[in-house]
């Protein structure tokens, strides 16, 4: 089963990071890749910050991101959006599935899943409530099919899952409420119009499962571009699980050339050494993606990590 893709339309991309810490440079470079590509479209960028999971938030943290990206000379298109906002929405979809039954109310914890089968996308649920279930205190899983979910990526070709058997049922809204990441940015993105999503690789395995979404609950599929992580010189992914730290305020022009020549546009060397519009401009002129097809990781190197380190005006 594959998508319909949004084709035709102006180009809306999006930044949709999480408020569980500081930008950093591996976030930036999603953040510049897809602010690039919106640009080269002559389309909108939009900045969404996903703040719907509270007990993983650090306070203070959606706003230091905003302040990162407007340091580094991101221009966004209309109000930031804070994802908690659509709560009603989210809630609205989630019925909707349930009405149509094609969710269903579910009491499995993680100890009840223990021996549950697994695979590289985590426990494959293995359909205990689906014909029903009567606890007083349980989250909602979608109802999946084995047919394949397909789609083909900008930079990583065609790609396809069968939910039912490599992942199972998934959960659309937790226990305590809280409505899971992939409903929440599947309907966030509908209600803004995305027609095109440029993030990192490590969400690749994520999309089947929203495409399943978009289509159950009626909405086109946008096009998909997934970008290389960046990895430490030791091959480690650059990500705050490994230490990565927050894009400093300071040499912002340095760390923002380091982030072009990491997505492989070869900048020029002196590039730093001008204003940060004129840096954003040479990237807009010179922005291609043929570099990055297949590519799933890109090293910074060790002179890039220099320039995040010691900052320097």
């Amino acid at each position: 089963m594959t998508g319909t893709t949004v084709t035709g339309k102006h180009y809306i991309g999006r930044f949709a990071p999480s408020p569980t810490g500081p930008l950093h440079f591996g976030s930036l470079l999603a953040a510049v890749a897809s602010y690039l590509r919106a640009r080269e479209q002559s389309g909108e960028w939009l900045v969404r910050i996903e703040d719907v999971d509270p007990p993983r938030e650090q306070p203070g943290a959606g706003d230091a991101i905003v302040t990162a990206l407007g340091a580094y000379g991101f221009e966004w298109d209309g109000e930031i959006i804070w994802q908690s906002v659509s709560k009603p929405q989210h809630d609205d979809a989630v019925e909707t599935l349930l009405k149509e039954e094609m969710a269903y109310p579910c009491r499995c914890s993680r100890r009840d899943l223990a021996d549950a089968p697994r695979s590289p996308l985590g426990i494959i649920y293995p359909g205990t409530c689906r014909n029903g279930c009567d606890a007083e205190e349980t989250a909602i899983r979608v109802r999946t099919s084995d047919d394949a979910v397909s789609f083909d990526d900008l930079l990583q070709g065609t790609q396809s899952q069968r939910l039912e058997s490599e992942s199972g049922d998934f959960i659309i809204r937790r226990r305590d409420g809280l409505i899971a990441y992939h409903l929440a940015v599947v309907v966030d993105d509908h209600l803004q119009g995305i027609t095109e999503i440029v993030r990192g690789i490590d969400l690749m395995d994520s999309t089947p499962r929203q495409i399943w979404l978009q289509q159950l609950l009626g909405f086109p599929t946008p096009g998909y571009m997934h970008i290389p992580v960046a990895t430490h010189p030791d091959g480690q992914k650059l990500s705050k699980l490994t230490g990565a730290a927050a894009i400093p305020l300071r040499g912002k022009r340095r760390v923002l050339v380091a982030a072009l020549d990491a997505l492989m546009l070869h900048p020029p060397e002196d590039l730093a050494a001008y204003s940060l519009s004129d840096i954003w401009a040479w990237a807009i002129n010179n922005w291609q993606i043929e570099p990055l097809v297949l590519r799933t990781a890109v090293p910074v190197a060790a002179n890039s990590m220099a320039k995040l380190e010691n900052p320097v005006s």
